[in-house]
């Protein structure tokens, strides 16, 4: 492993470590998440002047007004969406920097993931290339209309907060699958859906804050 993936100083595996018992402290008990968080080196997704912070658990800017969430909201996302069984297809709306969609290329066969800015996608691009993750398929879209072409999906996870959940994504989920999406107009809960035969089943989860989700792609 070279110097750019182990990381030394601030960004050494002994600064992630600390980070997996702070996870561990704030709740999160999937231990292949946390394998996850612990081989995806969150370092290189943020700028070189912020890397010193990369492991602490707070969002970083990334550009273009949007931002890294936090190790826990990562962390928390995905066990929610895993809930202890192995994902096949995931599909992730909101690129953002790349983080995210490398931790899901641990925990599912699949991982598609939507970007609307294509700046910040081609960064990620770059991301995902250095780390050799090849369970990855990248699009360039407005992600409220999902990948109707790929679906059904049996996870879907939507990084920004929406004031509703997108009829689309609802009908991309396949019955059994999850959707996990920050949902509120001014206070966003963290929410998941369940499709059952015949029904959606939603629970809300916690208080968080996310950068809104926009139409159309840029």
């Amino acid at each position: 492993m070279n110097a750019t993936l182990s990381g030394i100083g601030m960004t050494s595996q002994r600064t992630r470590d600390r980070m997996l018992t702070r996870l561990r402290e704030q709740g999160i008990k999937d231990e292949v998440v946390l394998a996850a968080m612990n081989a995806v080196a969150r370092h290189i997704f943020v700028d070189e002047a912020l890397a010193s912070r990369a492991y602490e658990d707070v969002s970083l800017p990334i550009g273009f007004g949007q931002t890294i969430s936090q190790p826990y909201i990562v962390a928390r996302m995905s066990e929610v969406l895993r809930a202890g069984a192995p994902l096949q297809k995931v599909l992730e709306i909101g690129t953002g920097c790349g983080y995210q969609t490398a931790v899901l290329s641990y925990l599912a066969q699949e991982v598609y993931s939507v970007e609307r800015i294509n700046p910040l996608l081609a960064k990620a691009r770059g991301h995902l290339r250095e780390l050799r993750l090849r369970n990855i398929k990248l699009k360039h879209a407005d992600g409220g209309f999902g990948l109707p072409e790929i679906a059904p999906f049996d996870g879907i996870i939507v990084t920004a907060g929406a004031t509703h959940v997108p009829p689309e994504l609802l009908n991309q989920l396949a019955v059994g699958g999850r959707l996990i999406i920050p949902v509120g107009a001014t206070e966003q809960m963290l929410t998941l859906i369940e499709r059952l035969p015949g029904e959606y089943r939603q629970t809300q989860l916690e208080a968080v804050k996310f950068v809104p989700l926009l139409a159309g792609a840029a």
